[in-house]
């Protein structure tokens, strides 16, 4: 994406993960940059015909679709910025770390952490063992955070 800086979300069905969103959609709304949605998946089982495969995988990306539609529609839209989603199968970890890999413009890694219990297997490993690694700083969001208080911070 031409200009400004892009702030990669890692979304699921989770309340922290559509708070991570509605920061990072802030930020990208007050810095003049974009927002990439990361949905990753678990890989099916083996689907013996493809067009079962096909409907699920569309299906998989309506689904979250409708999830950042529902998180920050409003801001997106006051703000005329469209999110790319992106939609990989497989381990989380490892398909995060790639797509930092090879992506150079992504300013920062956005992942919310649940407000209470285990921060997230995301979380845990980025703020952790790949925390040095990274090409790009990380973000994360406590769940528990309102709207007001979001808006604060960004």
């Amino acid at each position: 994406m031409a200009g400004g800086r892009t702030y990669l979300v890692v979304i699921d069905d989770s309340a922290e993960a559509r708070v991570a969103l509605r920061f990072a959609a802030r930020r990208a709304v007050k810095t003049g940059g974009h927002v990439e949605v990361l949905a990753v998946v678990a890989p099916q089982d083996f689907v013996q015909w493809g067009g079962v495969q096909a409907a699920m995988e569309e299906d998989q990306q309506l689904r979250i679709e409708g999830i950042v539609s529902a998180a920050v529609g409003e801001l997106f839209d006051e703000a005329g910025i469209k999110p790319e989603i992106v939609l990989r199968q497989g381990d989380a970890v490892k398909i995060v770390r790639d797509y930092l890999t090879s992506r150079d413009d992504i300013a920062a890694l956005v992942l919310g952490a649940a407000p209470s219990g285990s921060p997230g297997e995301l979380v845990s490993h980025f703020a952790g063992k790949d925390a040095g690694t990274l090409a790009c700083p990380v973000m994360i969001i406590p769940g528990g955070l309102s709207d007001e208080r979001l808006e604060l911070l960004s």
